[in-house]
Parts: structure tokens; sequence; C-alpha cells
């Protein structure tokens, strides 16, 4: 009798703890900078009020001199812990990554059948709680300054067009272009706050399943970089 107790006490425990995390926000923070030759890209995941928390840092984004792809050296940190704890990896994008990845996304779209549809229910779930992105932009000459400024603001408008219409925005989007009229500078700055709860996550998971069509398809794998020298960077 005590040990049917314990066990019913267990399954109670874990499905009152799956039931929490199907309804528990996931909050994502993201915030990018890049000026000139620099990046910098932070992004936080965390739950429970902070409680959890999960960090990426991509302190640097640089151009290879040997070959033409990008080494980008990230960090990531779990919780609070100092930076000594912090894992840190260097990788390279090549352009037959990126042919890859198109391939691979193609492959997706063949074997998961209405994949659009589940992925814009999804995205009408995803709420942005907060989006600002500022640029300041300059070429040196001040009639094409302002032909790139108009340009730049007809983007960002298409984009936070195409953000209302597939995600819920609670606030009005802070945008800007400033132009710089006597020196060639390019700045931006995105800060943006994402939420959507976990267990719409786990639905869309659960309906690529559903809807998977076809034996499992082949990806092709990223470019090995094990061997590669990373001490230039």
């Amino acid at each position: 009798m005590i040990e049917l107790f314990w066990v019913i006490l267990v399954l109670s425990i874990l499905l009152l703890l799956f039931i929490l995390i199907l309804f528990t926000k996931l909050t994502i923070l993201i915030n990018y900078y890049h000026h000139n030759d620099n990046d910098d890209l932070k992004i936080v995941f965390k739950i429970w009020f902070g409680l959890i928390k999960y960090k990426i840092n991509v302190p640097l984004i640089k151009v290879d001199d040997n070959s033409p792809s990008l080494i980008i050296k990230s960090n990531k940190q779990m919780g609070e812990a100092n930076e000594e704890s912090n894992n840190s990896d260097v990788n390279k994008i090549t352009t037959k990554d990126i042919e890859n990845n198109l391939s691979n996304t193609k492959k997706l779209l063949n074997h998961v059948f209405g994949l659009h549809r589940i992925v814009r229910n999804f995205l009408q779930k995803v709420t942005i709680k907060s989006l600002e992105w500022d640029t300041l932009i300059g070429v040196g000459d001040a009639a094409h300054t302002g032909m790139i400024t108009g340009a730049i603001w007809a983007l960002k408008g298409s984009l936070i067009g195409l953000l209302s219409h597939y995600f819920k925005l609670k606030v009005m989007p802070k945008i800007t272009v400033t132009p710089h009229f006597q020196a060639t500078v390019m700045q931006t700055r995105l800060s943006c706050i994402i939420q959507f709860r976990i267990g719409h996550a786990i639905l869309a998971g659960l309906k690529l399943f559903k809807f998977w069509k076809g034996g499992l398809p082949h990806f092709k794998k990223k470019t090995n970089f094990a061997n590669d020298k990373t001490n230039s960077v």
C-alpha cells in the first residue's frame, strides 16, 4: 500500500511538472549592435522570471583572410555563472555551409505537408513585447546618403509590416534612421524581446511529426572545422 502511494505521488508530481512546463512562458532577449566592422550579438533565454537563464554571446564576427568565409566566436553561459565557466566556441561559416542550409530547408519543405500553415499558426502565438531598431548611416556624399536613408526606411517599414502579419506585436516598434552627411559610417542597434509558451512550441513540433511524409531525408552536414586553425581569431 505504501509503495502504491509513492508511485501515485511521483506520477502526480511528474504530471504537475509537465503541465507547468506546458504553460511556462519562454522569454528571449535579443541585442545586436553593428558599427562598421564590429559586430556584437547577445541572446538570452529565460523562464520563471529569470530563475533559469541561458546566455549566448557572439562578440566577434570577422571575414577569414584565407578563404571566403566568416569566423564567428561565441560564448555560452548557463545561469549566473562567472565568465571562467563559459563555453567558448569558434565556428567558420563557408559558402558551402550556406548552400547546405538552403538545400536542407528545401528538403524539409518537401517532407512536411502544410509546413507554412504549421509555422504560421505557431508564430501567431508568439508575442513581440519590445522592438527597437536604430540605424546611423553615412556614405560621405549628402545626395547618396539621403537616397540610402530613404531605402532603409522603406526596408524597415516592410519588415515591421511582415512581423505584424505573422507575430503579435504588444507595443508599437520604435525604429529610427539617422543620416550622417559628413562621414562614412554604418551603425545599427537592434533590441527585441520575444515571448511564447513552451507548450505551443511542443505542439508545433508534434504537428511536424504528424504531417511528415515520406522517409527521413538526408540532410547535408556542416563543413568539418575541427582541423582548421583558429588561433588567429
